[in-house]
């Protein structure tokens, strides 16, 4: 059954971000991976994802992004975009997490956390606002307060942020 929460509870969750914090594969991916020949392994992220996370950056949101698998050309978009805190390679999503909350002096109330499968599931426990795109798993949508009506890869980050942000009425250029 997936979680009940009413829609001025959802608002009220939504106004309260400070910070987000997101998953790779399956969130700012499609969670596919290509494989050359080589054994080097490529994804791809989508635009206007991109410029939600460079406007929320902009207007002074924390922006964080923790994944279970390293690429160093996700590493090198995610600077690009102004993210500087990107956590890779990540056994533990959890315990990351909660450093980083210590160490930014954040509430885990004010975070929103956009995971799509079951290793997301631990942080998504913790966090005021869990969320997920729309193909994620089926345990994860069970444990979201926000399920985006975009799938992984094509818009779900943006989805987030710009609900927040104009619930924050923070959207403009």
């Amino acid at each position: 059954m997936i979680k009940q929460i009413t829609t001025e509870a959802l608002l009220k969750l939504f106004a309260s971000i400070q910070a987000f914090i997101f998953d790779v594969d399956g969130v700012m991916t499609d969670g596919r991976l290509w494989i050359t020949e080589s054994g080097e392994s490529y994804c791809q992220m989508h635009i206007r994802d991109g410029y939600a996370l460079q406007l929320a950056v902009k207007k002074g949101y924390r922006v964080a992004v923790v994944s279970g698998r390293s690429s160093q050309a996700v590493m090198q978009r995610l600077h690009y975009l102004g993210i500087k805190d990107v956590f890779m390679s990540v056994n533990d999503k959890a315990t990351c997490v909660e450093q980083y909350l210590v160490q930014h002096k954040l509430s885990a109330n004010s975070v929103l956390y956009m995971g799509d499968d079951m290793p997301d599931m631990p942080v998504m426990r913790v966090v005021g606002l869990p969320a997920c795109p729309l193909d994620a798993a089926a345990e994860v949508k069970r444990l979201a307060c926000y399920i985006s009506p975009m799938v992984g890869g094509a818009g779900c980050v943006r989805d987030v942020i710009e609900k927040t942000l104009r619930i924050q009425q923070q959207w403009d250029a």
